[in-house]
């Protein structure tokens, strides 16, 4: 089997923390967001030897240095780089050379702890041209959903129903099982999307195409709040960890504080992050908030459910709530933000 991450979007909705980091490389908890998608494949490295290739288009060059001195266990990365904007599936015509088996494919901005291993069996025993890994939502207006048959077969995608379309609750959760022939459908040289283009005509060609539903955890960390309940769930335990010793060391606070941070008298840090070479100076509070590497926070200064930015400043006695700051942004002492 071979893996293929889709890491090619410029998180735009994730802005500003995207301006300057690409979203493979965003920190949750202190650690580059793609090596909890990696985390996924360890159980399927039985050799210790697993590729994966990384379909990268905005600053590729980023990621690659970010990732090239990093202890990946086994698992060797390979990027390929897309010179123009393909959309969701175009991105794969460019590893068709390269698959030669069931290729798994993993939208860059899923944040998961589903075992594989049991899709992947369910997969060869039907002999699935294609199986979409699916997740239950109670409001599925924001989604494209899908409708099983009593089978798992998929018989029908609904892009964003109006209530009374269907009542299927099931969503794309971007993880999907394909079969090398499946990439022959996928037109050279021009756009293609998964939803709108090639599952439809999966569908109509009669080939079988199944769905997965799975109850594990599951999260779009696409936006600024999305990113901070990643991080948040990732302390509390809501998401499992592949391998258990990857799991952050936690204050008695449900914290975690990068060994390079500094933390002055008074200091109190509670369900946070805090990155590396941040500095609060005295009696600082901080609670349920992610506070990015470099950032230095005055004396004082009260966040809550909030993001700052990378190398970010916040003033004396300021008090930020709900806030996203970018990266090297300034607040002025005594100001009151959210």
């Amino acid at each position: 089997m071979q893996t293929l991450i889709l890491a090619g979007g410029k998180g735009t909705r994730l802005r500003p923390l995207t301006l300057h980091t690409p979203k493979p490389i965003v920190p949750i908890v202190n650690r580059p967001f793609i090596h909890y998608q990696l985390d996924l494949l360890r159980p399927l490295n039985a050799d210790g030897a697993m590729g994966v290739l990384l379909s990268l288009s905005y600053q590729p060059r980023r990621i690659e240095e970010a990732l090239a001195h990093e202890e990946l266990g086994g698992i060797r990365l390979r990027s390929v780089v897309e010179r123009q904007p393909l959309g969701t599936a175009g991105a794969m015509r460019n590893v068709r050379s390269q698959v030669t088996g069931t290729l798994l494919v993993l939208n860059g901005d899923i944040l998961t702890d589903i075992d594989l291993r049991p899709v992947l069996e369910r997969h060869r025993a039907r002999r699935a041209a294609a199986t979409l890994v699916l997740v239950n939502v109670e409001d599925t207006r924001a989604y494209g959903v899908v409708e099983l048959d009593d089978e798992g077969r998929i018989r029908g995608f609904y892009e964003k129903p109006e209530s009374g379309v269907t009542s299927a609750k099931s969503i794309n959760a971007g993880i999907y099982l394909l079969e090398p022939d499946v990439l022959d459908l996928i037109p050279e040289g021009r756009e293609y999307s998964f939803e709108y283009d090639l599952f439809p005509r999966l569908l109509t060609s009669g080939l079988p195409l199944y769905g997965e539903v799975t109850d594990a955890y599951w999260l779009d960390i696409g936006t600024p709040e999305r990113y901070r309940q990643a991080n948040a769930d990732v302390l509390s335990g809501r998401l499992r960890r592949y391998p258990p010793e990857s799991s952050p060391p936690l204050t008695p606070d449900g914290s975690a504080v990068d060994a390079g941070a500094t933390l002055k008298s008074g200091v109190s840090v509670t369900r946070s992050v805090i990155g590396a070479n941040c500095y609060l100076e005295n009696d600082v509070q901080v609670m349920d908030s992610v506070v990015l590497a470099g950032a230095r926070i005055a004396e004082g200064a009260r966040v809550s459910s909030s993001i700052i930015g990378r190398g970010a400043h916040v003033g004396s006695n300021s008090m930020l709530r709900n806030v996203v700051l970018g990266d090297k942004s300034v607040v002025t002492d005594f100001s009151r933000l959210g």
